[in-house]
């Protein structure tokens, strides 16, 4: 058992918990609690941390067979690398998966997000777990938009993250491009648009653009879409939350597509 927390593991875990370039540098992320645990492609784990309590608890003595690096630690060294505030006693050091793009651009007629500058890593989590619902091809982020593998982004997602196809790009206008490429079209909300989102047809390639939580796409961005749609508000209300606006998107093109069964 690992009971300080000056053990060289320990302190590199603690760095990726907090630093990004960390992570990036690693080419890994940490995911914590027992149901991201279970969730997790075991593939990707590259090690375990787990509290003594909590191995008993949840029979996961037979983790230690699975050829992967796991150690038990004490409940202090636990409380240090934990970033929650009531640790549940597991911890895994996930290797970051890799999509190619183009391959599922190539999909026929898939629905996509495309985000900008996103800041809130709530909503970046919702927005996972959301599209995962809807049936989303996949996830477009500019690299300006908040870290997916921050903890408490990746808490957000509730395991959608090992799921749901992600892509992190310099420049968005690159991804347009090979929208055209693959007959792809692209929404953009906007308040002064003629046209209500429930009106468009998204039964074909169809991509969301959502904006920065308070200030929306950037003109460039936004002048990049094929066409613009507004989402219909009563009252005072200037804008919807990102992550509702997006799931309200998606989920008019899942009704359109076909659903078969409501929850």
């Amino acid at each position: 058992m690992i009971t300080s927390p000056s053990n060289q593991r320990i302190k590199n875990v603690i760095q990726l918990v907090n630093r990004g370039r960390a992570r990036r540098e690693q080419n890994c992320y940490i995911v914590e609690g027992i149901r991201m645990f279970r969730e997790a492609p075991r593939e990707q784990i590259r090690e375990i941390y787990m509290t003594n309590r909590l191995c008993e608890k949840e029979s996961l003595s037979d983790c230690f067979s699975w050829g992967i690096p796991c150690e038990l630690v004490s409940e202090e060294v636990f409380a240090r690398i934990s970033d929650t505030k009531t640790p549940q006693g597991i911890l895994c050091v996930m290797e970051r998966p890799a999509y190619d793009l183009d391959t599922y651009l190539a999909k026929q007629n898939g629905l996509w997000i495309v985000l900008e500058n996103l800041q809130d890593p709530g909503n970046l989590g919702t927005i996972f777990r959301t599209g995962e619902a809807a049936g989303v091809t996949g996830i477009i982020m500019n690299s300006t938009t908040v870290d997916i593998f921050n903890p408490k982004s990746i808490r957000s997602t509730m395991g959608s993250v090992y799921r749901v196809p992600f892509f992190i790009v310099p420049e968005l206008k690159d991804v347009f491009e090979k929208f055209q490429a693959n007959e792809i079209t692209s929404y953009a909300a906007d308040l002064k648009a003629e046209i209500s989102y429930d009106k468009q047809d998204y039964s074909r390639g169809t991509a969301f653009l959502i904006g920065n939580e308070g200030n929306g796409l950037t003109k460039e961005t936004a002048a990049l879409a094929t066409k613009y749609l507004r989402i219909p508000m009563e009252g005072q209300v200037e804008s919807l939350n990102a992550a509702m606006a997006c799931g309200i998107l998606i989920y008019e093109a899942h009704r359109q597509r076909g659903v078969t069964e409501w929850f």
